[in-house]
């Protein structure tokens, strides 16, 4: 059509998507607890070493799922974003 500009596609790289393994849905609407600072997360395991797959914000609410008593621990997110944190970053609700 005349007069319209199109953007230039732009692809994501495939670190961009979310693994399936890592997408609760639905996603949860009661949370146990709060982030307390900006946390880093990782879909795998921050043990592994490597970048962050990203960051959560101050004040999050995610549910608790699992926690083995080492410094790390599994939650999900109001997204369903299932990640791995430090689990000293959370307060209980």
């Amino acid at each position: 059509m005349k007069g319209i500009i199109r953007p230039e596609p732009v692809i994501l790289p495939e670190s961009a998507a979310i693994p399936e393994k890592n997408l609760v849905l639905p996603a949860p609407n009661q949370f146990t607890h709060e982030v307390t600072r900006r946390q880093p997360y990782y879909f795998s395991s921050a043990r592994e070493g490597g970048p962050p797959s990203g960051e959560l914000p101050a004040g999050a609410k995610v549910v608790l799922l699992v926690h083995d008593g080492g410094p790390y621990c599994r939650v999900v997110n109001e997204e369903g974003l299932y990640v791995e944190i430090e689990h000293d970053a959370l307060k209980k609700l």
